[in-house]
């Protein structure tokens, strides 16, 4: 299975090599931002305000919340009791965390 995966890819970039368009226009070089003309290039020093980074730190937090909890879900009827104060203190934490970026206003657009 795995051969025939390979082949299959293989074949798929030997075919787009030679039946694809080969046309480099200026248009088709432009790096694409969402639609727009790009903005500034490599090199001109533009920076991402802080309150992106904040924004996905905030999301990976959240990302492994789900991956905590949904095992958790899954088997809490085998559960010990320790386990649910573990997930209570776990929730505390993230209320903390929680309360400190609506403090800091990360969560504002304006």
């Amino acid at each position: 299975m795995l051969l025939v995966a390979l082949g299959i890819g293989i074949l798929a970039v030997i075919a787009s090599a030679i039946l694809g368009p080969k046309k480099a226009t200026r248009a088709k070089l432009m790096a694409y931002e969402s639609g727009n003309d790009p903005e500034g290039g490599v090199g001109t020093g533009q920076r991402f305000p802080v309150h992106f980074y904040l924004v996905a730190m905030l999301f990976i937090v959240f990302d492994i919340e789900t991956a905590f909890f949904y095992p958790l879900a899954v088997a809490y009827q085998k559960l010990v009791p320790f386990a649910f104060w573990e997930a209570l203190t776990f929730v505390g934490l993230l209320l903390v965390g929680y309360y400190y970026i609506l403090k800091k206003g990360v969560l504002e657009w304006a």
